[in-house]
C-alpha cells in the first residue's frame, strides 16, 4: 500500500465522520449514537488494518469465502467483524464464531441454521432481520408480509438474539449526489448518483422499526437500524439510522 493510498483512506474516514456528525446534529443526536461499519468487500487485509489504525473499529464482509481468506490477517484486536452480505444456510457454520453480528437474516430457514450452529458453539448470535421494503425482486430480504412471521419465529430461538433491522433502498436512478454538505464528503462520493426517493424508504423503514419496538416482543431488541451506504448515509442518518455501512467512500471503487 502506497503512502498516497494511506493518506486517501485516512482523509476519507475523517470526511465521512464529519458529514455524519452534521447529519446527527441535524437529527438531534450525538456521535455516540452512530456506529460506522466499514464495508470491506474486495479490499485487502492491509488496507483494512490501516483503516483500523485510523480509528475504524467495525468492518463488514459480504462473502464467506473472502472473509475466510482474510480472517487470519485481520487486526482482530482492533476490529469487530460483521457479516453484511447474502448468507446461504450451508455457509453459516464457517462464520458463526468469527462475526459479532449477522445483518442479512431473511428467512426462517436461515435463522434456524444460525441458531443450530450457535448452539454447537455455546454462544448466542446477534442478528438483524433484512427487510426488502421496496419489494424489489433483485434484492434479498424478507418482504413486509413475512416480516412478523420471521420475527416471532426468531423470538423463540434460544441461541439467536434479534437486535434490529437492516435494509438497502431501491437501486439508484439518474440523480446527482445530494448530501447535506458535499464539500465535507470524499471526492469519489460526490460523483455517485443516488435514488431521489431513498429518503422515503428510510422513513418507511424507520417507522417499521419503531412499530416493532413498541410491540416489545420477547427476545427482540430494536437497538440497531442498519441503513445507509456510501451514496446515501447522510440521508439515512437524518432519517433514523444508527449504523451505516460506507465502503467506496473510503476505498474508492472496488477492485475486482
Amino acid at each position: 500500500m502506497t503512502e498516497n493510498e494511506k493518506s486517501l483512506i485516512k482523509e476519507n474516514i475523517e470526511k465521512i465522520r464529519s458529514a455524519a456528525t452534521v447529519a446527527l446534529n441535524k437529527s438531534g443526536r450525538n456521535e455516540s449514537d452512530l456506529r460506522i461499519v466499514l464495508a470491506t468487500k474486495t479490499q485487502s487485509a492491509e488496507k483494512i488494518n490501516y483503516a483500523a489504525q485510523c480509528g475504524i473499529t467495525e468492518i463488514g464482509e459480504n462473502r464467506v469465502q473472502e472473509l475466510l481468506e482474510k480472517y487470519d490477517n485481520l487486526d482482530k484486536d482492533r476490529l469487530n467483524i460483521h457479516f453484511i452480505g447474502t448468507l446461504q444456510t450451508n455457509k453459516v457454520k464457517y462464520i458463526i464464531d468469527k462475526v459479532c453480528l449477522i445483518h442479512s437474516v431473511n428467512s426462517i430457514k436461515l435463522a434456524d441454521e444460525i441458531n443450530r450452529q450457535a448452539l454447537k458453539h455455546g454462544i448466542v448470535k446477534d442478528i438483524l432481520i433484512e427487510l426488502n421494503a421496496a419489494g424489489e425482486s433483485s434484492k434479498t430480504g424478507i418482504d413486509e408480509d413475512g416480516l412478523y412471521e420471521l420475527l416471532y419465529h426468531a423470538s423463540t430461538l434460544k441461541n439467536v438474539k434479534v437486535k434490529g433491522l437492516m435494509a438497502i433502498p431501491p437501486a439508484p436512478k439518474i440523480n446527482e449526489f445530494s448530501a447535506c454538505e458535499t464539500s465535507k464528503l470524499p471526492e469519489n462520493v460526490n460523483k455517485l448518483q443516488i435514488n431521489a426517493d431513498s429518503r422515503q424508504y428510510f422513513k418507511k423503514i424507520y417507522q417499521i422499526f419503531l412499530d416493532i419496538s413498541a410491540k416489545k416482543i420477547d427476545n427482540i431488541s430494536m437497538e440497531i437500524l442498519s441503513l445507509g451506504m456510501s451514496a446515501d448515509f447522510v440521508e439515512a442518518i437524518e432519517e433514523g439510522s444508527n449504523l451505516i455501512r460506507p465502503g467506496k467512500a473510503v476505498f474508492g471503487d472496488r477492485i475486482y
